[in-house]
């Protein structure tokens, strides 16, 4: 799947979307995603396209099942394990299905154990805090983390994911060698 393959996914998601809101969260994770790998010399092609697929499960079910809808959409059409996981990976943080915004999950064994012996990517690791860091542009975690708690509410999960938040914003700083935040000088602007 190629960046402009996955843009008109989403162009054919909006046709028939309630909600147009992830469509434009999900192009702002690919690109930002695109960023990121730019700077780690890794194929900037992939991480957008994973960026811009990962809510596609929104198109095709509820949101609240939109991990698996994707996952099970994209494996439908046929597309490589990378990009049905990213679909799966996205929601969690630490191979942990507990490490999620909005609760802890109702059990789905295959996801459960999809997550806790799955081996994250490097590009999923992206996925993760580029979602975590989007909404329809780009924010700090900060306020990605607050606009979540508005829209869903706290839980008994809530600080851990937010703990394992920074954590994973720290694992990029360290790999960049540089604040993160350095990359998106428009995050000013957001705040």
């Amino acid at each position: 799947m190629t960046p402009d393959e996955a843009l008109k996914m989403l162009e054919e998601a909006k046709k028939t979307a309630s909600c147009t809101g992830w469509i434009k969260h999900s192009k702002c994770v690919g690109d930002a995603a695109g960023v990121i790998a730019k700077a780690l010399n890794l194929d900037v092609d992939k991480a957008k396209t994973l960026g811009y697929i990962h809510d596609i499960g929104k198109s095709v079910g509820p949101f609240e099942n939109h991990v698996m809808n994707g996952y099970e959409h994209l494996k439908k059409l046929g597309y490589d394990d990378e990009y049905c996981n990213i679909c799966l990976t996205h929601s969690y943080l630490n191979n942990d299905i507990v490490c999620t915004a909005g609760g802890i999950p109702k059990d789905i064994p295959f996801r459960t154990k999809f997550i806790k012996e799955h081996e994250y990517t490097i590009y999923e690791k992206i996925i993760n805090i580029c979602d975590l860091m989007c909404t329809k542009v780009v924010n700090t975690v900060n306020k990605r983390l607050v606009d979540i708690i508005i829209r869903r509410g706290a839980y008994s999960n809530t600080q851990y994911h937010i703990k394992e938040t920074y954590k994973l914003k720290e694992y990029f700083d360290n790999l960049l060698g540089y604040n993160l935040y350095d990359l998106f000088p428009e995050i000013k602007d957001n705040l």
